[in-house]
């Protein structure tokens, strides 16, 4: 078995700070993202039977953002479920998580359409 790195490869600080909104839990460390993220990156190489972290050199620039969007959003939906009380209300958690998961789901209906020769730069 490889060793896990910790380290997410398709989404940074900036992308997921976008999507958590301002209250985000000061409970929820960078290291709980990192898990969350290579998590997801997994998810994503599964889904798509294609390892994108490695080949990310290789992929079309479109596609690259989407991967970068979906794996930033999982993250964000993780940090607000730490605690959804450390926003203005557990409405606005909730209406924040529904968001990014219905948007997920709109990329994962796209991914699952594409060809490989869709994502890949070539």
């Amino acid at each position: 078995m490889a060793a896990y790195t910790n380290t997410v490869m398709l989404a940074d600080t900036t992308n997921i700070d976008g999507f958590t909104g301002l209250s985000v839990p000061a409970g929820f460390t960078a290291t709980m993202a990192d898990l969350v993220g290579v998590y997801t990156e997994a998810y994503l190489c599964n889904l798509l039977k294609y390892d994108l972290v490695t080949n990310w050199a290789s992929l079309n620039a479109i596609y690259k953002l989407m991967f970068s969007e979906y794996v930033a959003r999982a993250i964000a939906i993780e940090a607000i479920k730490y605690d959804l009380n450390s926003y203005t209300t557990r409405i606005e958690a909730e209406d924040l998580i529904n968001v990014h998961a219905w948007r997920m789901n709109v990329i994962e209906e796209i991914l699952r359409e594409a060809s490989h020769q869709d994502f890949l730069g070539a």
